[in-house]
C-alpha cells in the first residue's frame, strides 16, 4: 500500500513538473505591433497572412524553422517563425500555434508585427526582410539578483567570453544554435545560449550576436542572468540550467526586470507582459 501511495505521488509531481515546464516555456515574453500599415478584414492580405501564419504553424516543427511568403504584391504577406533549438518538435509545434493564436489578437490589423515566446518567435511583415538583421525589433530581460561587488569584474568577463565563444560556434553550424556551461568558481557555473534565425547568412549571423554581445554591459552589468532578445538573434545566460527541459527558469520568471528602448520595469510575473513595445 505504501509503494502504491508513493507511485501515484511520484506520478503527480511528475505531471505538476511537466505542467509548470509548459505554462513557463508558454509564457509570453513581449510583443510589437508596427504601425507601418495597416488592413481590413475580409482583404486580400488578411487572407494572405491568414494562409502564411497556416503555412508556418505546419512546417515549422519540422526543422524548428521556416520562412515562406503567401501572394503577390502588394498584397504578399511574408514571415517566419523559429523555435528554441533544444526543444521537441511537439513543443515547437504547440508555441508556434500559440504565437499564431496571441498575435492575430493583439494585432488584428497591422500588416507587420512580432511575438516572443521562451520557445519560439514569430514575426510577419508586408515588406520582405528574408536576410536583413533586425535590429529594430530587440528588448532586454536581466535578474534582479546581483553578483557580490568584489565578483563583478571576474563575472562579467567571464560572461562575455562565454557568450562570444557561443556565437563563434553557432554561426558555423547550420542550426545557428549553440548552448554551454562554463566554470565561475569552485562550486558555480555558468550557463549561456544563443540563437540566430536561419535566413540569415553565416556572416550576418555573427554580425548580429557580436553586435548584441557589446550591449552586455547597459543590459546586465553585474546582475545573475539576463538576456538581449531581438528579431533575427539572441542570447541568455544565468547561473543555473535552463535549456533542455528544465524547470530552473521559474527562478528569473519570478524575479527578472524586462528593458524595453529606455524603460525598465520591475516584472514579478511576466505572463501576461501585456503589450510592452507595442506603443
Amino acid at each position: 500500500m505504501a509503494s502504491s501511495k508513493l507511485i501515484s505521488s511520484l506520478f503527480f509531481l511528475s505531471c505538476i513538473a511537466i505542467l509548470v515546464q509548459t505554462v513557463i516555456s508558454m509564457n509570453q515574453l513581449n510583443y510589437t505591433c508596427s504601425e507601418s500599415g495597416t488592413f481590413p478584414d475580409g482583404s486580400p492580405y488578411a487572407q494572405n497572412l491568414e494562409d502564411l501564419l497556416a503555412d508556418l504553424n505546419s512546417k515549422t516543427p519540422i526543422t524548428g524553422f521556416f520562412t515562406s511568403s503567401m501572394g503577390t504584391k502588394p498584397d504578399r504577406a511574408y514571415g517566419l517563425s523559429l523555435c528554441r533549438g533544444d526543444i521537441s518538435g511537439d513543443d515547437c509545434k504547440t508555441c508556434v500555434l500559440t504565437a499564431r493564436e496571441e498575435i492575430t489578437k493583439l494585432c488584428p490589423n497591422n500588416k507587420e508585427a512580432i511575438i516572443w515566446y521562451d520557445y519560439c518567435l514569430l514575426k510577419y511583415s508586408d515588406d520582405c526582410f528574408k536576410g536583413e538583421i533586425d535590429d529594430t525589433n530587440k528588448f532586454s530581460m536581466r535578474n534582479i539578483d546581483s553578483v557580490p561587488d568584489t565578483d563583478v569584474k571576474d563575472f562579467m568577463q567571464v560572461t562575455r567570453a562565454l557568450l562570444q565563444e557561443l556565437a563563434k560556434e553557432a554561426y558555423m553550424i547550420p542550426q545557428f544554435y549553440a548552448t554551454r556551461e562554463t566554470p565561475f568558481t569552485n562550486s558555480q557555473k555558468l550557463y549561456g545560449l544563443v540563437q540566430c534565425t536561419r535566413d540569415l547568412s553565416n556572416w550576418e549571423c555573427k554580425k548580429c550576436l557580436d553586435d548584441i554581445i557589446s550591449e552586455l554591459p547597459s543590459c546586465c552589468y553585474a546582475r545573475t542572468g539576463g538576456r538581449i532578445i531581438g528579431g533575427s538573434c539572441k542570447f541568455r545566460f544565468e547561473m543555473y540550467p535552463f535549456a533542455n527541459g528544465t524547470i530552473e527558469g521559474v527562478e528569473l520568471l519570478n524575479g527578472s526586470e524586462l528593458i524595453n528602448s529606455t524603460e525598465i520595469r520591475d516584472v514579478e510575473k511576466l505572463l501576461p507582459v501585456g503589450g510592452i513595445g507595442a506603443e
